[in-house]
């Protein structure tokens, strides 16, 4: 088992304890990271993202390349103590393939201690030094000052911002106006507990309130606390929106939709069920090109508006949304549309064609070239 040493098969979270492993594993995540970008230019290039929607998703995608560059420097010498003083990371390798949420939990508490944990540490030069005394006086090899040296470029790292937290909280985006009102694109991101996958949200809204939405600050930070609070991969899209569109009376959702980026399958770390696992083994890939990484985009748009009494004399304006209509699936979904797209390199797409698995059939298809372009499968 590459994963883990004694990993009970039953688990869903298991740690890497290997060495190598641990550097594979974000190593691929390296080359998967890079790749999410060109994904993004190809789905603009077929309309499905706008230009400014690609650098928001852009820009959490970078997000993210920071974190795993952080959690591998964190991990860097996992395996080389027999896990007494480092522990490893765990992953979730049943449902998505990515470090578990506590993970990054774990890092954002980190980083509130970053001044008080570079200043106790050694810097780069001095603990240089000290490993090659240790090596050529001692003869030994240095694992304990190798380990500090990883811990202090991991908290480097952090110090260098821009990375993903547990709750990227949102941001507004001024789109113009129209038809007296100010129109916003409002977008946030989280690294979802219950599926332990990074998550994007992506808010279409219109402002009819007397002060504009981020200058007034009694609306704009409940706006932020209840968008916070409703961003749960086990909630509906209609059922967000819903509940925003009834807690701000002059704030008008007009399309949301959200971005789940992974799983992500490998037969060396993850436990696939179905058509995914018949894929990879038979692609039998080499270990950089082992993988798999599932795009999920949800649409939600409102389709028309009605007037709803308020108090004596008021109403108020509440959006009536559109849920997809073929094969009644709109109620179960809660969303106009759902598209799904799976990124991966050329053998295992080769592997995909061959055996056409009925679940693929409306999946869109990114492969991966053995130069790291990325172009749609016809």
């Amino acid at each position: 088992m590459t994963v883990t040493q004694d990993a009970d098969p039953t688990r869903e979270h298991v740690g890497i304890t290997d060495t190598f492993a641990a550097r594979r594993y974000f190593a691929k995540f390296r080359r998967i990271t890079g790749h999410l970008v060109r994904v993004a230019a190809e789905m603009e290039r077929d309309r499905l993202l706008r230009r400014d929607e690609v650098a928001i998703l852009t820009g959490y995608v970078a997000r993210l390349a920071n974190t795993f560059e952080a959690l591998g420097t964190k991990y860097l010498m996992t395996g080389r103590d027999g896990g007494t003083y480092l522990g490893s990371l765990a992953i979730d390798r049943v449902e998505s393939g990515f470090p578990i949420h506590r993970e990054l939990l774990q890092m954002a508490a980190d980083a509130s201690q970053l001044d008080r944990h570079l200043s106790g540490t050694p810097g780069r030069a001095r603990l240089i030094e000290e490993m090659i005394a240790r090596i050529v006086g001692d003869l030994e090899i240095p694992t304990r000052l190798q380990f500090t040296m990883s811990q202090r470029l991991y908290y480097e790292a952090l110090a260098k911002g821009n990375l993903f937290w547990p709750q990227n909280d949102p941001v507004a985006l001024w789109q113009g106006e129209g038809d007296g009102r100010r129109r916003y694109l409002l977008h946030w991101a989280i690294y979802d507990s219950q599926v332990n996958l990074p998550t994007v949200y992506l808010l279409e809204l219109e402002d009819s309130g007397r002060v504009a939405l981020p200058k007034d600050a009694a609306r704009w930070a409940s706006v932020q606390a209840h968008l916070a609070a409703q961003s749960l991969g086990g909630l509906k899209l209609v059922t967000i929106a819903s509940g925003f569109d009834t807690d701000f009376d002059d704030l008008h959702p007009k399309r949301l939709r959200r971005l789940h980026l992974g799983p992500m399958y490998s037969s060396a770390f993850t436990r696939q069920h179905g058509p995914i696992r018949d894929v990879l083994e038979a692609a039998r890939a080499p270990a950089g090109d082992d993988w798999a990484l599932a795009w999920t985009v949800e649409d939600l748009q409102a389709d028309r508006v009605r007037e709803e009494r308020k108090g004596w004399f008021g109403t108020v304006e509440r959006q009536i949304f559109a849920l997809d209509p073929f094969e009644g699936r709109g109620a179960e979904t809660g969303a106009t549309a759902t598209r799904r797209a799976v990124i991966l390199p050329q053998r295992p797409y080769q592997a995909l064609a061959e055996l056409q698995p009925a679940g693929f059939r409306d999946v869109t298809k990114y492969v991966v070239s053995a130069a790291g372009s990325v172009m749609k499968a016809q």
